[in-house]
């Protein structure tokens, strides 16, 4: 029996979230499943962070909003997303080698968020992530006024927070998504 790209997509999901039951201690695949099944316009943005490479998990749940948080846990910067600068004024103002297209740009069209340095922070407690790339994280809007943007990785065990020119882009630099289901 065929089955259809959205009950692909929710096998691909339960899997992921059976082999990493401790990024989700106390949440059970049946009631994020239940969740799903209310909402199914966030399957959209699902499927959008597993075609480019982004392995999207549940991370957590919010009681005050009773949401599920998913998160691109791929061990790298999701390859689908990479070589991209931080926006889509930094893109425009590039007069040469002008990038297709740009994180917040692709996280808004998705449907997703970028990530914040602190939530890159919580992240990196679940797993080891960005040891040979790195990912865009929300800048605030000070440091993009003056042009720059954030980005954040992982080496030597540690997490750094570093910054760029917005318009910079790199081809082992991309963004990791979250949604709230």
């Amino acid at each position: 029996m065929k089955t259809t790209p959205q009950q692909d997509l929710l096998a691909a999901l339960q899997s992921r979230f059976e082999k990493n039951m401790a990024r989700h201690k106390g949440i059970n695949w049946a009631d994020v499943q239940a969740k799903l099944a209310a909402h199914p316009e966030k399957l959209d943005a699902l499927a959008e962070m597993e075609k480019t490479g982004g392995e999207p998990d549940v991370i957590g749940y919010e009681k005050s909003s009773g949401e599920y948080i998913f998160c691109d846990c791929a061990t790298e910067s999701p390859t689908g997303r990479r070589s991209t600068c931080y926006d889509g004024e930094a893109r425009a103002s590039r007069k040469e080698n002008r990038p297709e297209n740009s994180a917040i740009e692709m996280a808004t069209a998705m449907g997703v968020e970028l990530l914040t340095e602190a939530q890159y922070r919580d992240l990196q407690t679940l797993g080891i992530f960005d040891t040979k790339t790195s990912s865009w994280v929300q800048t605030p809007p000070a440091i993009r006024k003056r042009g720059g943007a954030l980005f954040c990785d992982r080496r030597y065990d540690h997490v750094f927070v570093y910054h760029n020119g917005a318009q910079s882009y790199y081809a082992v630099r991309g963004f990791r998504g979250r949604l709230r289901v």
